[in-house]
């Protein structure tokens, strides 16, 4: 186990004046904090839409074509996969730039979010029409509550309801909900991608493949593992609790590359709250932390989570547990905890029809 140490994890301050090119970006956006998005979004825009370009162009060398599919691939799945979706996932949050630059707040979703698997729309509809509003609970439809969560046969059968399933699934619940407004833009937003993806495999059917389809599938598992990870651990006595529901990482290099995305208990708690914010707030909230029986790691992030599930390897979790409030005495108290809140919480409708 650990104790809370000073926290390294990224916080908003500004040291240095902004430089010409910072004044002139910094009139376009709403907070100045979100600086950072536009240099990344410029970042991507300058180096994966040429490559695309060049994937679809007619006749080009074979040789070049691979060559140009390899470095897009690794910028896509390793170097700014992470970056964009939790850029994403800030903007769906906080409107990126302001009113009368409106119409750039699209740009995000409906042209670069596609190459990294996103399409238009989806995530905003899931994430901010579900997944808060239900707090992972039974109505929600990505729920981890009905799994064993340090199983991979239990992982699996989550992975493979979302795919085959997942997207009605969702409209379902915009429709007994009547959340009108949600379903239309993630079907229309589903309905554009698909009629792109058909139309653009006639110009080039290996680059449609690469640049569109592919990344959908692995966009959408590593959202899932995501969620899985940050949702593994759950109170059953109190399944709703934001502290007992989700998890807490810091101290991790993932959260300078990924704005802070360790922080999912506050997130929770104030979904609005600035991505900078996030380390303050839990540290003045410590003491919230320790009474609710959150769960906090340091030195580890949700992938080093769901591998450890996967392989029970809670050892390994409980040697990076925080251990506010000096509740645990020992390593062996903290991993009969961890084991309970991964334990299967079978639904009150299913016990209800049970019975």
């Amino acid at each position: 186990m650990k104790y809370l140490a000073p926290l390294t994890d990224p916080v908003y301050n500004q040291t240095a004046p902004a430089s010409f090119v910072d004044q002139r970006l910094l009139q376009f956006i709403q907070d100045k904090r979100d600086l950072p998005f536009v240099y990344l979004i410029l970042e991507i825009t300058l180096t994966l839409l040429p490559m695309v370009v060049m994937m679809f162009w007619p006749g080009l060398d074979n040789g070049l074509w691979w060559a140009t599919l390899g470095v897009y691939m690794f910028l896509t799945t390793f170097y700014f996969k992470g970056p964009f979706g939790l850029m994403l996932h800030c903007t769906s949050h906080r409107i990126l730039f302001k009113k009368q630059y409106a119409t750039l707040n699209h740009y995000i979703p409906w042209v670069i979010g596609p190459l990294f698997g996103q399409t238009p729309e989806t995530y905003f509809a899931h994430h901010m029409g579900m997944h808060h509003p239900e707090n992972n609970l039974e109505e929600d439809e990505s729920s981890t509550m009905d799994y064993q969560r340090d199983s991979i046969a239990s992982f699996g059968r989550y992975l493979g309801g979302f795919f085959l399933v997942g997207i009605p699934r969702v409209v379902y619940y915009f429709n007994r909900t009547r959340k009108t407004k949600f379903r239309h833009r993630l079907l229309r937003g589903e309905a554009v991608y698909l009629v792109v993806c058909v139309g653009l495999a006639f110009v080039n059917l290996s680059a449609t493949l690469a640049v569109l389809v592919l990344p959908v599938v692995v966009a959408r598992v590593v959202m899932m593992l995501g969620n899985w990870s940050q949702h593994s651990f759950i109170d059953a006595t109190d399944p709703g609790n934001c502290y007992t529901n989700s998890v807490t990482c810091i101290n991790t290099k993932y959260n300078h590359k990924c704005w802070n995305d360790g922080y999912h208990i506050s997130h929770h708690l104030k979904p609005a709250l600035h991505w900078s914010e996030h380390p303050a707030h839990f540290l003045k909230n410590v003491d919230q932390y320790a009474q609710n029986d959150a769960i906090v790691f340091d030195g580890i992030h949700f992938l080093h989570i769901f591998a450890y599930l996967m392989t029970r390897r809670y050892d390994l979790l409980a040697r990076h547990f925080v251990n506010l409030g000096n509740r645990y005495a020992s390593d062996a108290e903290i991993i009969t905890m961890l084991k309970a809140r991964t334990q299967r919480i079978v639904p009150a409708a299913s016990l209800a029809v049970a019975a």
